[in-house]
């Protein structure tokens, strides 16, 4: 491994282009014996990852943020037990939907949907139809993916994805580079904090942010004034919790 990536027990792996960060990563888990851990250091939060692994290997993965937020992401991965890889032969991407909070397929999916390359496949495990992301594909990608039904009983569907082409993933891919609660500050700090994050991101990144009230002036203000594209997405609707993510669209 170049000394480039590793430095200091620590694997930086924003040098890599994505699909070879996840496939370093998922070799080194692979590898990695009971009890023992590696750092990684990353772009964005890497819970997509996360959940690859759970989805490869089963519930023996420790995941412990040492660092959070903007482009700085740095995580200690532990084997936990041991457990036999599951098999994903012809499918380069293995995501069990009943590892993971529903709020996240989104983002899980179309992250790793971003970084397959065409001609692979990616395999969904889910209880119930994942009915909202199909609707997404037949929107967003038509005509570049296949999907497929390889079985379709209660609490079991098994779906291939297949990327028959190059598409982007428009607005509904992203990744999440930075979280934060702006309930502790005052109005216009907080203003100033969400343009500040805002202007940090990237297209095709995004921001979360939690506020004690809802924030739509500040929606309105960015629709007004605003001279990139972007998607306002509420997570959580009060009463006590506002949670909002922002996502900075490609054209």
């Amino acid at each position: 491994m170049s000394e480039e990536i590793r430095s200091n027990d620590e694997l930086d792996v924003r040098v890599l282009v994505p699909i070879k960060r996840h496939e370093l990563l998922l070799k080194l888990f692979s590898e990695l014996e009971v009890d023992k851990s590696f750092v990684f250091i990353n772009d964005h939060d890497p819970i997509p990852l996360y959940y690859e692994f759970k989805s490869i290997h089963g519930d023996v993965v420790g995941w412990e943020y040492l660092n959070r937020g903007g482009r700085d992401w740095k995580v200690k991965v532990t084997r936990t037990a041991a457990s036999e890889a599951r098999d994903f032969e012809g499918v380069s991407t293995l995501l069990d939907l009943r590892q993971m909070d529903k709020k996240d397929w989104k983002q899980v999916v179309f992250h790793r949907y971003s970084m397959m390359e065409t001609g692979t496949v990616m395999e969904l495990i889910a209880k119930e139809d994942p009915e909202e992301i199909h609707a997404v594909f037949k929107a967003k990608f038509k005509g570049k993916h296949s999907w497929t039904y390889l079985k379709e009983v209660p609490e079991a569907y098994v779906i291939h994805i297949r990327k028959d082409a190059s598409s982007g993933l428009g607005d509904d891919g992203f990744a999440v580079v930075n979280e934060f609660d702006i309930r502790p500050y005052p109005p216009t700090e907080r203003h100033e904090m969400f343009y500040r994050a805002f202007a940090d991101i990237k297209p095709g990144e995004a921001f979360e942010f939690i506020n004690d009230h809802d924030p739509k002036p500040l929606y309105y203000q960015m629709e007004a004034e605003s001279k990139e594209p972007f998607r306002w997405e509420y997570l959580e609707k009060g009463p006590d919790e506002w949670k909002v993510r922002v996502t900075k669209i490609k054209e």
